[in-house]
């Protein structure tokens, strides 16, 4: 149950009730509390394995009011082995959760399911959002099944299959010259009204993904040592983060967390940058460019909050070039017969020198996210694979 929504960064409280966007005193991203009391009973009890394989098994902590989620089936992926990769790199209890046999194709559709539910509840019509494009395809779904109005603004080198996806389910669409933070700009001068749903600018989204966390720790039987996740906007990292939060707040786990490592392309690697210099905010690389498009973010808007949470798990942030991406997918599907998308890629990359810097022990229970279907990036295969 929805207790509550405050500034995840001053604390100011603000009305849960609300069709609510950013903090109305600093500007910075909102968080929702819950009680889950409801959840951990059945956790504890076994009875929640007896619930939908869905997201929405762990409805006590997500923004569901009386009408039905606005849902798709989302959530509740696998969570895959990978034995002779993690022994050809020293990690044999490497395993990968496999996001992009969600809905739309990524994990894009956890977030989407409870924002545009929170959204209609409050009374949005029309949504709107700037988008890389997995999020695109993502929000025109969700609106569609909820009967809103969308609208996206994409960088016009998004990959075919976001754009397609995203015009298919009746968005209106918007494409130009840049990153997604010039789709942004041109969002704020274009959109002429709607309900903005960009990353970390209204709280619920957060609490979609936040359920990655909750699978893990049931598919698990507990927390593994590490997470590697692909880091643009980071709502990821920073849901799982909040996922673990409020299961110590009941008493399921303590206050041991994962390593929370992010990822990020090395043109486009702002993260990373300020992990390095200490610095509690990123400067803006605006010109880098990856195919990892899901990760060419010059800017993450509640980067500060991405930094804490990895600092806090005594985790790090690292960078890999695009070669070594398209190795990593040559490499996971020689291994493994499973094809990545450039972010899930970038981890495996990553994984190396981590293991080389002693981050990551041959005992670690270590958990990387294929965040995306590889089928999204037709191009990206054929560089890696052709």
């Amino acid at each position: 149950m929805l207790v509550s929504l405050a500034c995840a960064s001053c604390d100011a409280p603000h009305d849960p009730a609300a069709l609510a966007t950013v903090c109305t005193a600093c500007g910075r991203s909102l968080s929702a509390a819950y009680d889950p009391t409801g959840l951990a009973e059945a956790l504890r009890s076994g009875s929640i394995a007896a619930r939908e394989r869905s997201m929405w098994r762990y409805r006590e902590v997500l923004p569901a009011g009386e009408a039905p989620p606005v849902t798709l089936g989302e959530g509740f992926t696998p969570l895959l082995p990978l034995d002779r990769l993690g022994r050809v790199l020293g990690l044999p209890r490497l395993t990968m959760k496999e996001e992009g046999t969600n809905p739309t194709g990524s994990f894009k559709a956890r977030g989407f399911a409870a924002a545009v539910t929170a959204a209609r509840d409050r009374g949005a019509r029309r949504l709107v959002a700037p988008s890389a494009g997995n999020a695109a395809g993502a929000l025109a779904a969700y609106a569609a099944r909820a009967g809103l109005d969308a609208a996206v603004w994409l960088p016009s080198d998004s990959p075919a299959p976001n754009r397609l996806e995203t015009r298919a389910c009746g968005a209106e669409v918007t494409e130009g010259e840049g990153t997604i933070a010039d789709a942004a700009r041109r969002m704020k001068e274009e959109a002429g009204g709607g309900f903005d749903v960009s990353t970390l600018k209204e709280p619920y989204r957060l609490d979609g993904k936040k359920t990655m966390g909750y699978e893990l720790f049931e598919q698990l039987g507990g927390l593994p040592d590490a997470i590697l996740y692909p880091t643009g906007g980071g709502t990821g990292l920073l849901g799982m983060a909040k996922a673990f939060d409020e299961l110590e707040s009941v008493g399921l786990i303590g206050a041991a967390r994962p390593r929370m490592i992010a990822v990020q392309a090395r043109a486009v690697a702002p993260i990373v940058a300020a992990f390095e210099a200490g610095l509690d905010e990123s400067e803006a690389t605006p010109d880098g460019r990856t195919i990892a498009t899901g990760l060419q973010v010059p800017k993450a808007f509640a980067d500060w909050w991405v930094l804490r949470e990895i600092r806090r798990s005594d985790g790090r942030a690292v960078a890999v070039d695009d070669d070594a991406m398209l190795d990593a997918i040559r490499r996971t599907a020689a291994a493994e017969g499973l094809l990545l998308c450039p972010e899930g890629a970038a981890l495996v990359a990553a994984l190396p020198r981590l293991v080389d810097e002693g981050v990551l022990t041959a005992d670690a229970r270590v958990v990387a996210f294929q965040t995306a279907s590889p089928f999204k990036y037709p191009d990206v295969l054929a560089a890696a694979l052709g």
